[in-house]
C-alpha cells in the first residue's frame, strides 16, 4: 500500500507532509519522532493540546492518536488524512469503521519487533516483584530506620497465570520461566507447535519451546486458571467483550491473597470489585501500570491499601522500544511523502 501527500509549503512550492501527535502525554513520542525527522524539512510534526484536535485535525496527513479518542465526528474533519496509528499497539480509541467510510487508513506498531512487549513484559515482572517484597512497606521501614522487615516472599514455586498469551505473554513467558514458576496461560486459540524466539535459558526441542506453558487454556477456562494462580497477569487486548473480564465473580474465584497484576488497558478491570476485594483482604496486592481514567487520580481512595503499586503507563516507555517506534512513525511519514509503500506498520482496515 502507498499514498501520496500533495500538500505543498506555500513559501516555496515544496510538498509538506504533516504529522500530528494527539495530546502532551507520552511526550518522548513525538520528541524521539522529532529526533528522527531532523534532517527532513519536508515532514513537519506537531503535538497538539487533545481538545484542540477536532480544530486542527485537518491540517495533517498522518495522526498518531496516543491516548486520543478518535470518534466518527473528528474523523469526518480529518480531510487530508491519509493515514491514523497508534504509537503502540492499542487502537481502542479510534472508530475504524468510520476511518475506513473517509478512506482513511489505520494500523498499529507490532510489539514484537520493537522492543515494546519485551518492556512490557519486563514491567509485569517489576510489579510483580515488587508485590511480593512489599515494596511499600519496604520504604516505611527504610523511614522508621527498620532492619529484617517486611518479610516478602518469592517468585519461586509460583503458579503465575498469564491471560492473554500474545507477544507480550509470550515474553513475559520466556522471562518468568528462569525464575521457577509453574505458568497457566489462556488465548483465543492456540497453535499447534509454538514457534517463537527464545532466551537461552528456555529448554529447546527441534526449534520449539518446550513446556514455555504448563499449561494452556482458552477463555473459557478464565475461572478455573484464576483459581489454580497465585499471580494473574492481565495482557489482554481491550475490546467489547474484555472490558470489565476482571470482575467480582473472577477476583473471588481467585485464591484467597493472590495478586494481580495489569499491564494492558485499565478497563479490563472493573474498579468498584477490585476494591471491594482489597478491603476484605481477598485480593493479596494490586500492581497496575494502567488505570480506570488516565491521567490516574492521586487522590483515589485506593491508594489507602499498602498492598499496591501503580505506576503511570510507563510498561512500554523505554529508550530501546520509543526510539524503534519514533523510528517506524518517522519511516511512514517518508514513504507517505514519496508515495511509496508502508512499512513496519500492521494495517487493521
Amino acid at each position: 500500500m502507498s499514498l501520496k501527500v500533495e500538500k505543498r509549503d506555500a513559501d516555496n512550492d515544496k510538498p509538506i507532509t504533516r504529522v500530528l501527535f494527539c495530546g502532551p502525554h507520552f511526550p518522548a513520542s513525538q520528541n524521539y519522532t522529532r529526533e528522527y525527522l531532523e534532517k527532513y524539512p519536508y515532514i513537519q510534526v506537531d503535538d497538539v493540546p487533545l481538545k484542540d484536535v477536532p480544530d486542527h485535525i485537518g491540517n495533517y496527513h498522518l495522526c498518531v492518536v496516543k491516548n486520543m479518542r478518535l470518534d466518527s465526528n473528528v474523523i469526518s474533519r480529518a480531510n487530508q488524512m491519509k493515514l491514523i496509528m497508534q504509537f503502540g499497539v492499542g487502537l481502542e480509541g479510534v472508530d475504524i469503521d468510520a476511518a475506513t467510510k473517509h478512506g482513511i487508513k489505520v494500523a498499529r506498531i507490532p510489539s514484537d519487533a520493537t522492543g515494546n512487549a519485551a518492556s512490557c513484559a519486563e514491567m509485569a515482572i517489576y510489579l510483580m516483584l515488587g508485590l511480593l517484597r512489599k515494596q511499600n512497606e519496604m520504604q516505611i521501614s527504610v523511614k522508621q530506620k527498620k532492619l529484617g522487615e517486611p518479610v516478602g516472599e518469592t517468585l519461586l514455586g509460583q503458579t503465575v497465570f498469564i491471560m492473554g498469551f500474545g507477544n507480550i505473554g509470550i515474553d513475559l513467558a520466556k522471562r518468568l520461566k528462569p525464575f521457577g514458576v509453574k505458568i497457566i496461560a489462556t488465548k483465543r486459540s492456540w497453535a499447534s507447535n509454538l514457534q517463537v524466539p527464545v532466551l537461552k535459558a528456555c529448554p529447546i526441542q527441534n526449534g520449539v519451546v518446550d513446556d514455555l506453558v504448563d499449561k494452556k487454556g482458552s477463555h473459557e477456562d478464565i475461572y478455573e486458571f484464576a483459581h489454580q494462580a497465585d499471580i494473574v497477569v492481565c495482557c489482554l487486548s481491550l475490546n467489547k467483550e474484555t472490558v470489565g473480564i476482571v470482575n467480582k465473580s473472577f477476583i473471588s474465584s481467585m485464591k484467597k491473597g493472590a495478586l494481580l497484576v495489569n499491564i494492558a488497558r485499565g478497563s479490563l478491570l472493573d474498579y468498584e470489585a477490585v476494591v471491594h476485594h482489597l478491603e476484605s483482604g481477598h485480593l493479596g496486592g494490586l500492581g497496575i501500570d494502567v488505570a480506570w481514567t488516565e491521567p490516574f487520580d492521586p487522590d483515589d481512595p485506593i491508594l489507602k491499601f499498602k498492598n499496591i503499586i501503580i505506576t503511570p503507563h510507563v510498561a512500554g516507555v523505554t529508550e530501546h522500544s520509543y526510539r524503534s517506534m519514533a523510528k517506524i512513525v518517522g519511516d511512514v511519514a517518508l514513504q507517505l511523502h514519496a508515495g511509496t509503500p508502508l512499512t513496519g506498520i500492521e494495517l487493521v482496515n
